[in-house]
Formats: structure tokens, C-alpha cells, sequence
């Protein structure tokens, strides 16, 4: 499968596994699973057909290690960012000291003001290095890296957790505890 084939693919699953899961007749199960034979059904039904393989494809293939496969291979799930109600029953985790949070310059005023805000999905998504970061930012220009005191946050109660691709996840991120602010903002 080409690149681009594989990436439509993964924006089709990304639209059907975190946010709109009935639009193809998929109910998430505990934990966001969905039967693997289920969603190659649905997509077909849908008009978007995906092989056992293509999807296999997609998941290993995915740089973000978006999706990932139950241990026995029978269900499929996206790792985070779901805009839908859903329980990934996820760990509490101790986060590293100092995590990181890529970005566009145009939301650096509201993040400046407001912290790191979890918006239409579950968590905010923090990543354990700059070059993560960067390439999350990257996805909307230029990207500005935010350094987050994950440690202190942690202190002051706030709940950790890692997901199966090594994203941190964290209800918010208060202005203070964010730095590295670049000049002029």
C-alpha cells in the first residue's frame, strides 16, 4: 500500500475509532475496543473497504502508533484522542520531571491565559520529548514547543497517565506550570 493510501486509512479509522464511531454502526466497548472482523464489516458497509492486511498495514505502519491491536488480535483500538465518551481504562502513572507540548504560534495568547485545556477530547496530550512535540506541532505550520513541569503538576495533584504510545495524558495544564514562552508573547 502507498503512503498516501495509508494515510487516508489512518484518518478514516482516526474519524471512526475517537470520534465518530456510530457513523459506521460501531459501538466502542470498554477500554475503546471494537471487534476487528466488526470494523472490516462496518467499513465495507460504509463504502470503504480495508483488508485484514491493510489494516494490519496501517496499525504497524502508523508513525504515532495510533491504533493498536489486543494482545490476541481480535480487537482494535485508537491509543487516545477520543472526542466520544469513552473509558481507556488507563493507569494512574508518576510522570517524568518534564514533559513537552507542541503547538501553533496563533493559540500561544489563549494558552498563555488559560493553560492547556482539554477542548473536545478526553485529555491534553503531552509528549515525552521535544521532537514529538515538534512534530504534533508541526501538523499547523511552525510549531512553538511549550515545556511542561509535569513533576510539579504531578505534586499539586494532578492525575497522570500513559497511553500504549507513550503520549501523556492530563486534564490540564495550568499557565504555570508551562514554560519556555518564546519572546513577544
Amino acid at each position: 500500500m502507498d503512503t498516501k493510501q495509508a494515510t487516508r486509512l489512518s484518518k478514516y479509522l482516526s474519524l471512526h475509532l475517537r470520534h465518530k464511531p456510530a457513523a459506521i454502526g460501531l459501538t466502542l466497548q470498554d477500554g475503546g475496543w471494537v471487534g476487528v472482523e466488526e470494523l472490516l464489516a462496518a467499513c465495507a458497509a460504509h463504502g470503504t473497504a480495508i483488508s485484514l492486511d491493510e489494516l494490519t498495514e496501517v496499525v504497524a505502519g502508523s508513525d504515532k502508533q495510533r491504533f493498536a491491536f489486543s494482545e490476541d488480535g481480535t480487537r482494535i483500538r485508537a491509543q487516545q484522542g477520543h472526542s466520544v465518551e469513552v473509558d481507556l481504562q488507563l493507569t494512574p502513572a508518576t510522570p517524568p520531571a518534564v514533559l513537552y507540548h507542541g503547538t501553533a504560534p496563533a493559540a500561544l495568547p489563549a494558552i498563555k491565559r488559560d493553560g492547556l485545556q482539554k477542548m473536545s477530547r478526553h485529555h491534553v496530550h503531552l509528549s515525552p520529548d521535544e521532537e514529538t512535540a515538534r512534530r504534533v506541532g508541526a501538523r499547523r505550520g511552525q510549531p512553538i514547543i511549550l515545556m511542561v513541569d509535569a513533576a510539579g503538576l504531578h505534586a499539586a495533584g494532578s492525575v497522570f497517565y500513559e497511553s500504549g504510545n507513550g503520549v501523556w495524558l492530563v486534564d490540564a495544564v495550568p499557565p504555570q506550570y508551562l514554560g519556555n514562552w518564546p519572546s513577544g508573547i
